[in-house]
């Protein structure tokens, strides 16, 4: 398993792997190396089945209690500890691979082809088992017509993928969603059904994916680029100069070195924190909800199958088909929750529909971190 502080591979002008390139001064660098407590990443897998069977029994304890108001106070503290945990994980990319990452076409057009022309057929025929229900329908057709914009990132990076690639490509899959979800909704729902004559006002409002956009991508990626410059870091793919360091420049790698360490408490709190603020609220509508189960549970290897086989139609090396996989399956629950939440009266399951996917696929992404470096290696490299 990858340690969260390195990429696998670095990427070269056209996102292809190769050596690392050097500083244009030619000033000799050494390897520098990330902490993290090894058995932390050693049993990674473990300790986030853990954050969820804690975050299970937290949320159930609450309700048991009687104590309302915890999920939703837990339920606050998702974003921030999401927008930490982005943080760290772009602290661990050099600025300069972002930007080097955006002139891979081949990715990028793997990731548009696989989330917005092959996932929303699969979606169209896994929603048919809801039809009847429009509620449900609509909250399945929401939650996996968009494809995740944020946490996705430091899960393909545990599974060895290419997060830089995959960042660089978040500002084009947040504006094709916003463009593509109402066509899509319209087309596998209907006007009919869909509107029923109601006013839907907040609904399809672009607000909530610009805010998430603004401080979960933008406000994180600038932290880290603002650290990096600090510690001399950004503007080259190799590490740390050996050269004697500033003042500023020990805190900024400091501040490095604590964040790399924090990156797998960080998922982990990130996990118990949305299952123990939701995991009541679908239980009490288990019922209803229990057939989308296993929707959710048949779209992860689907998506995944179609996302490997559109990287190596695009002849991707390994750490970008897994990007595209993992692309493919991660879904942009925590954005459009809010617009779940705008539906008029009656649709209220919508929400809850959306809720249950995010906690089928926290346990589907444990899984993969682990399952994908095994399925996609270098036996399985694009030729």
């Amino acid at each position: 398993m990858t340690v969260p502080g390195h990429d696998p591979e670095p990427v070269g002008a056209a996102g292809a792997p190769g050596p690392a390139a050097s500083p244009a001064s030619g000033a000799t660098r050494v390897p520098r190396r990330v902490g993290i407590p090894k058995w932390w990443d050693d049993h990674q897998v473990a300790l986030y089945f853990a954050a969820i069977a804690v975050g299970a029994m937290v949320g159930f304890g609450a309700e048991a209690a009687g104590w309302a108001g915890l999920p939703a106070v837990l339920a606050w503290w998702v974003t921030p500890t999401l927008a930490l945990l982005l943080f760290a994980t772009f602290l661990s990319v050099p600025m300069i691979r972002i930007g080097l990452a955006f002139r891979d076409i081949r990715f990028g057009a793997a990731i548009v082809g696989v989330n917005f022309f092959v996932i929303p057929w699969i979606v169209f025929v896994l929603s048919r088992f809801v039809v009847d229900d429009r509620g449900l329908l609509i909250g399945v057709l929401l939650v996996l017509l968009a494809p995740c914009i944020d946490y996705v990132i430091p899960f393909t990076g545990l599974a060895g993928g290419a997060r830089a690639r995959l960042l660089a490509a978040t500002p084009l899959l947040l504006a094709l969603q916003m463009v593509f979800l109402p066509v899509y909704l319209l087309m596998f729902v209907g006007p009919g059904r869909l509107f029923a004559g109601e006013a839907l006002d907040g609904f399809l409002d672009p607000g909530p994916f610009i805010a998430a956009f603004a401080f979960l991508i933008v406000v994180p990626l600038a932290a880290a680029a603002v650290v990096q410059a600090v510690s001399g870091r950004a503007d080259s793919l190799d590490d740390a100069p050996a050269l004697p360091a500033t003042v500023p420049q020990r805190a900024a790698r400091g501040v490095e070195r604590v964040m790399a360490a924090a990156m797998v408490p960080l998922l982990m709190a990130t996990l118990a924190l949305v299952i123990a603020s939701q995991i009541a609220e679908v239980g009490s509508e288990f019922g209803r909800l229990a057939r989308l189960v296993p929707i959710y549970a048949v779209f992860v290897p689907l998506a995944l199958l179609f996302g490997v086989l559109t990287a190596r139609l695009a002849r991707l090396d390994v750490p970008a088909t897994r990007a595209v996989g993992f692309s493919a399956v991660t879904r942009n629950s925590l954005v459009v929750l809010p617009l779940a939440l705008a539906l008029p009266e009656g649709l209220e399951i919508a929400a809850l529909a959306v809720v249950t996917q995010t906690m089928v696929e926290l346990v589907a992404m444990v899984i993969l971190v682990k399952l994908v470096p095994r399925l996609i290696g270098e036996r399985t490299r694009a030729a």
